[in-house]
């Protein structure tokens, strides 16, 4: 056993190995964050955002919070919302509790600052900010490696 120094930064890569058909929930509650959550109650709260404002029916602009740091150090940013959206937008179904969470088509992200993103619906949608709670944030390094397996299978749909 050695000790280390309590300045080092960690090294290396932990894997997450677990049988259960739901390791992939546990795993990304684990390692991922939404723009919003829901509390207790089942009301919306920010997460990553910190702020959400209905510009009009079709626009939603929500403020990012600063200072959010991914495990190995990446800045959580309104490039890694607009990465992520276009990601997920990749599937016809990306989320497996079901296509309820899906944003419709045709809807868009438009960055408007570092910390401020503004999403642009085709039509009004009510449930959009509840949908934010399916919209996980994932840094670089996981869509540069396993990206929801998509990066290995070719799709992230399926495998559950």
């Amino acid at each position: 056993m050695t000790s280390r120094n309590p300045t080092d930064k960690p090294v290396g890569t932990i894997h997450v190995v677990d049988p259960s058909p739901y390791n992939w929930l546990y795993v990304l509650f684990h390692t991922m964050e939404e723009p919003v959550r829901a509390d207790r109650a089942g009301r919306v709260i920010a997460s990553l955002a910190s702020k959400a404002k209905w510009i009009n029916q079709t626009t939603l602009k929500i403020e990012l919070r600063k200072g959010v740091l991914f495990h190995d150090g990446e800045e959580f940013t309104a490039k890694t919302v607009k990465r992520n959206f276009n990601e997920l937008q990749k599937w016809n179904a990306p989320h497996p509790p079901g296509t309820w969470l899906n944003f419709p088509t045709g809807t868009t992200l438009k960055v408007v600052d570092d910390y401020t993103v503004q999403f642009h619906f085709p039509k009004p949608d009510g449930l959009a900010l509840g949908k934010m709670r399916g919209n996980h944030m994932g840094n670089s390094q996981f869509y540069q490696s396993i990206g929801f397996g998509y990066a290995k299978l070719g799709t992230g749909e399926g495998h559950w």
